[in-house]
């Protein structure tokens, strides 16, 4: 037998305009990650609101969210000042 599937979240634009927009600057290969993590949370969650999708979006996107490597070539180091 296969598992029950997950109860389907019912979340409002803005919520899930909250998480697409944290999921933007993570590399591709992190964001189908921290979607199902964030899905998984939202799941257990017994109330749903604007804070409380924001808090989990915070707190995933932190775990998740490297910062880009600067590997020194050229002047990309230097900003856009330093050219």
């Amino acid at each position: 037998m296969s598992s029950p599937s997950p109860r389907p979240l019912a979340l409002s634009d803005s919520e899930i305009t909250t998480i697409m927009a944290a999921a933007r600057p993570l590399s591709p290969a992190d964001r189908q990650s921290y979607l199902e993590h964030v899905a998984a949370v939202l799941a257990k969650e017994p109330v749903l609101g604007d804070g409380v999708v924001s808090r989990i979006v915070r707190e995933a996107f932190k775990q998740r969210w490297a910062p880009p490597e600067l590997n020194g070539k050229g002047n990309n180091h230097l900003g856009k000042y330093g050219r």
